[in-house]
């Protein structure tokens, strides 16, 4: 095979090894990086050994991604507030089979990353090549190093955690679309009351800003506090610009200051109220955010 067609034939499963990647770490710098190492790993192998190309590189993304997620531990411990995934604007091609498209937008949304975010690095690398790829359990054994029945205890472990964390009442696509909406217009208005109906009592409102820009050193809990500490920074920030932009499979709202991203607003809902508000304000995780002339 020469370098041209090895070449075509890695760039043809890029996007979703990207995308595995990035669901181990939660970084699109990071999974960049690892995609790239796969390619070089990649070039070195014997190509006959190779049944099935894409499982193989999937399960070569995954165990460098495990390794970068384990490495990345001493820099989370020293990261000012809480830590949040990078918004990114596209990881895979759209499936075709519409069920199949809704299921790889959630498995990539902000909620579901920030649940991710919550177990062991094994159990992350075990849940994205068992529910999202599909990989055999003896093929995740492998990959992992470990026995196909500690696969399957880890499996289970993660699906038995994702499924406690999510929504009571889930909502569909276009409702929570809705709610976004909804929310970002209260806030950009200044309708203090509306925002504070829209949260539920017991809403949470988690702020990344890296030590960079302000940010809430700890959650906030309960729509009344959620909604003053919202006013109260967007008061110092006059002129502000919210738009509406797919991230991460989802629409979320992105607050502008002239053309570059400030902040990139996630919700996670459940029936008609928001529980849970994302806020990423990091400089440096908004460099996949488009720009704001992008958007015209």
């Amino acid at each position: 095979m020469t370098d041209d067609q090895l070449a075509r034939e890695f760039d043809e499963h890029r996007v979703v090894l990207l995308g595995a990647a990035y669901r181990v770490v939660g970084s699109a710098g990071d999974a960049e990086d690892i995609v790239q190492e796969t390619w070089l790993r990649w070039a070195g192998v014997d190509h006959d050994e190779v049944r099935d190309v894409r499982a193989y590189l999937i399960r070569i993304t995954t165990r460098l991604a495990l390794n970068r997620l384990r490495q990345q531990k001493a820099r989370r411990e020293q990261y000012v507030g809480p830590w949040l995934p990078e918004p990114i604007v596209r990881c895979e091609t759209p499936a075709t089979d519409p069920e199949a498209a809704v299921e790889l937008a959630d498995s990539v949304s902000m909620a579901m990353l920030v649940v991710l975010e919550t177990l062991s690095p094994l159990e992350r690398a075990t849940f994205v090549l068992r529910e999202v790829f599909d990989l055999p359990y003896d093929e995740i054994a492998e990959t992992l190093g470990r026995s196909e029945a500690a696969v399957r205890q880890l499996a289970h472990r993660a699906r038995g955690h994702v499924h406690a964390r999510q929504p009571r009442h889930r909502v569909d696509k276009a409702r929570h679309t809705e709610l976004t909406m909804q929310f970002m217009a209260a806030a950009g208005s200044g309708d203090f009351a509306r925002v504070v109906a829209l949260l539920a009592p017991d809403s949470v409102l988690i702020s990344d800003g890296g030590g960079k820009k302000t940010a809430a050193l700890n959650p906030i809990h309960g729509a009344e506090k959620i909604a003053r500490w919202l006013f109260g920074v967007m008061s110092t920030y006059p002129g502000f610009d919210l738009q509406p932009v797919a991230l991460n499979g989802e629409v979320a709202f992105v607050v502008y200051y002239g053309d570059e991203p400030d902040t990139v607003a996630f919700v996670q809902t459940s029936g008609d109220l928001i529980t849970e508000l994302y806020l990423i304000r990091n400089p440096d995780k908004l460099t996949t955010v488009p720009a704001r002339h992008a958007l015209d």
